[in-house]
């Protein structure tokens, strides 16, 4: 089995913030997302993964290099115009062949146990497989019909919602998903000029191949909006268990689970975990609450954050409103010299300048 990833995109939900940065670069629980969905097939024993990449290669390329980190090789395969999800696997015909696959979006984190769903799928006669998850608001997603364990019609995005299970994004498939980009009968663009996913699977229904469906255990988040960031970033934190401090600390306070990195300096503040901190972080007079990430090289002083996240090198400075459910960009500044007590919240692009009087 093979592992296909998806890394290109443009992160259009998440501006100004993807203006400038890949959306699959962003640190979760600092880890950027792309890691998320490597080590799943990782776990799985998945050897060979395409990245499906676009001008922001060089980013992922920092991250994943060729694979031999987690012992795996990566093959990158470039994507010149974002045309859909199909033409992601139309354009990986050539790295995939004729083996069954995972292909797995990558900016969705999954804790479910794929392990066991990818082995049946090899055993099985399937051509697809697909993963349902219970959601609040599935207009959001794609939605399947399934009757006896096949899946009979998938719709995507439906206005008024089939079921209250969502098409994850992850998806098992064999080769003859390549048919659907041939001949007379080959999918066609959507409205929006991209070759939809759904439109594959239901090419693969309507010509007589198997297509199966489960409902699947474990949260799944697509993290789309700022505020999936936030509640993945809340999930993951939530599994963290202990208290790692490798940074040095004067006159602190930890309580509950933490984890600080190399090089760092905690200096008469309060951090109230579940929190992870970075390395060559500074954090000065200040309260860090839960579910809060910091990435590298971050300042902070006289303030008070929770429930955010901070990318490398971004600055918060005598902030006397607690910050919260934010998103601070690289090397973004937030300061102020006033006292108001009002919470502050925050979607602020890469090296960006907030002032508040």
């Amino acid at each position: 089995m093979k592992g296909l990833i998806t890394a290109g995109g443009r992160g259009t939900r998440l501006r100004p913030i993807t203006f400038t940065i890949n959306k699959h670069t962003i640190p979760i629980a600092n880890k950027p997302m792309i890691l998320y969905p490597l080590e799943s097939m990782v776990k799985i024993g998945i050897k060979e993964i395409g990245v499906i990449v676009n001008e922001t290669k060089p980013e992922i390329e920092a991250i994943l290099g060729n694979g031999g980190r987690w012992g795996v090789k990566i093959k990158y395969i470039f994507q010149e115009q974002p045309l859909g999800l199909a033409h992601c696997l139309k354009i990986s015909q050539d790295f995939l062949k004729k083996d069954k696959f995972i292909f797995y979006l990558g900016d969705n984190i999954f804790t479910g146990d794929l392990a066991s769903i990818a082995k049946k799928f090899i055993k099985s006669n399937d051509s697809c497989h697909l993963l349902l998850v219970e959601v609040d608001d599935p207009s959001r997603f794609g939605q399947a019909i399934v009757k006896n364990g096949r899946v009979i019609k998938t719709v995507e995005k439906p206005p008024k919602p089939i079921s209250k299970w969502a098409i994850a994004g992850i998806y098992f498939l064999d080769h003859h998903c390549f048919e659907s980009f041939k001949g007379r009968e080959a999918i066609k663009p959507s409205a929006r000029g991209e070759l939809e996913i759904p439109d594959v699977f239901q090419y693969l229904i309507d010509h007589k191949f198997r297509v199966t469906a489960e409902n699947v255990t474990g949260w799944w988040k697509d993290t789309g909006r700022m505020e999936d960031l936030l509640e993945a970033n809340r999930l993951i934190l939530d599994a963290f268990n202990g208290r790692k401090i490798l940074g040095k600390s004067i006159n602190s306070t930890f309580i509950g689970d933490v984890k600080v990195g190399k090089k760092s300096l905690i200096k008469n503040s309060i951090i109230r975990g579940p929190v992870v901190i970075g390395e060559k972080v500074i954090i000065k007079d200040s309260y860090i609450g839960p579910y809060t990430s910091v990435y590298h090289s971050c300042l902070i002083e006289n303030s008070e954050v929770e429930n955010s996240i901070l990318l490398e090198n971004a600055a918060i400075k005598n902030i006397t409103r607690r910050i919260d459910s934010s998103l601070i960009g690289k090397e973004s500044i937030v300061q102020t010299n006033s006292q108001k007590p009002k919470i502050l919240k925050f979607l602020i692009g890469d090296s960006s300048l907030v002032s508040l009087d």
